[in-house]
C-alpha cells in the first residue's frame, strides 16, 4: 500500500471508528466530499498541515493518522514507556522481571479484562478506571479490541523472548526441559494478570489475530516438545510418552494464574524450583532432581 493509500485508509478508519461522516469531515476541512474522498482512496496526496487539522477534528494524535494497519503508533510512542517492559535479549537474564508498564488506557483495561472478562467491559468502564474521558481513551486506541490485541500481542512477544533465552542457556536436552520450566512458571506467575488474559480471552480474537497468537504459542509448546523427546532419546528421562508428557507440564504452569497471588505463602521464584521438581518427577527423571545444580547454570 502507498503512502498516500495508507494514510487514507487510516483516516477513514479513525472517521468511521468515531462515527464522523465524510460529509462532516469534509465540512470541517474546508473541502468537499468528492475531495475528501479522493484522499481516503488514495488517489490524491494530503499535506502535512491538513493530516494536522483532521486528527484536531477526530481528536487523535497526529501519529494516529500515518497508521495504514490501524493499530495505533503503540504507547511507547505516546507515552515514552515500552508497554510491557523491553523484553530480555535471548543472551541476557531471562529471570529478570521489573514493573509492568503499561500505558493508561491498557492498564484500565488489563484490570478490566482480567475481573470481568473482555466482554464484561466497556470503553467507558475501561475509561473510568484510567481516569480519562472516553474521547481522551481514543486518543491511545480505537477500540476495545484494539486494547485486547495490544495486550496479548505484548504479553506473547515477552514470553517468547524469554523461553528463547532459557532454552539457549541449557547445555543438554534435560537441563533445557528443567530451564525451559522455570521460565513458564517464573513468567505465569510473575506476569500472573497477563498470562491469565492470554489463557482465558485468545477465544475473542478475530481469526487472524487468533492465528497469530495461537503460532507463538504453539512454537512454545514445541519447544518443550522437543527437549523432552531429546532428554528421553538420550535416556536422561524415561516417560513413556514425551509428548503427553510435554503438554502435561506446560499445562501444569500455565493454569498457576489461577492461584498465584502476589504476597502469598511462595514467592514467583519458589514457585518455579517447586514446578521443575514436579515436571522431572512427572517426566520420569525423578532422581534428577538432586543434581539441582548440575541443571542450573550458573548465575551472574
Amino acid at each position: 500500500m502507498g503512502t498516500d493509500a495508507g494514510i487514507g485508509a487510516s483516516i477513514r478508519r479513525l472517521r468511521t471508528a468515531r462515527g464522523v461522516t465524510l460529509r462532516a469531515l469534509a465540512a470541517g476541512l474546508g473541502v468537499s466530499p468528492a475531495t475528501l474522498s479522493a484522499v481516503e482512496n488514495g488517489h490524491t496526496g494530503v499535506s502535512a498541515v491538513r493530516v494536522a487539522a483532521i486528527a484536531d477534528l477526530l481528536g487523535v494524535p497526529v501519529a494516529r493518522v500515518f497508521d495504514p494497519d490501524g493499530r495505533g503508533p503503540g504507547p511507547g510512542v505516546l507515552t515514552g514507556l515500552p508497554a510491557a517492559g523491553p523484553p530480555p535479549p535471548a543472551d541476557e537474564d531471562w529471570r529478570r522481571y521489573g514493573p509492568l508498564r503499561l500505558d493508561p488506557a491498557l492498564t484500565a483495561a488489563l484490570a478490566g479484562f482480567v475481573e470481568v472478562g473482555y466482554h464484561g467491559s466497556t470503553i467507558r468502564t475501561i475509561a473510568a478506571r484510567a481516569g480519562l474521558s472516553v474521547s481522551g481513551l481514543y486518543h491511545y486506541y480505537e477500540s476495545k479490541y484494539d486494547m485486547l490485541v495490544a495486550l496479548l500481542d505484548r504479553t506473547m512477544a515477552d514470553l517468547d523472548a524469554r523461553v528463547r533465552g532459557a532454552r539457549a542457556a541449557g547445555g543438554d536436552p534435560v537441563q533445557r526441559v528443567a530451564l525451559l520450566v522455570e521460565c513458564l512458571a517464573l513468567f505465569h506467575s510473575h506476569r500472573r494478570a497477563t498470562a491469565f488474559l492470554g489463557a482465558s480471552e485468545m477465544r475473542s480474537l478475530a481469526p487472524v489475530d487468533y492465528q497469530r497468537v495461537a503460532g507463538i504459542r504453539r512454537a512454545q509448546q514445541q519447544a518443550v516438545d522437543e527437549e523432552v523427546a531429546a532428554a528421553v532419546a538420550a535416556g536422561q528421562l524415561s516417560v513413556a510418552d514425551p509428548r503427553a508428557g510435554a503438554r502435561a507440564v506446560v499445562t501444569l504452569c500455565t493454569a498457576i494464574p489461577q492461584w498465584f497471588r502476589p504476597g502469598g505463602p511462595l514467592t514467583p521464584e519458589e514457585v518455579a524450583a517447586q514446578y521443575v521438581d514436579y515436571a522431572l518427577r512427572l517426566l520420569g527423571g525423578g532422581a534428577l532432581r538432586d543434581r539441582r545444580d548440575d541443571l542450573d547454570p550458573p548465575r551472574v
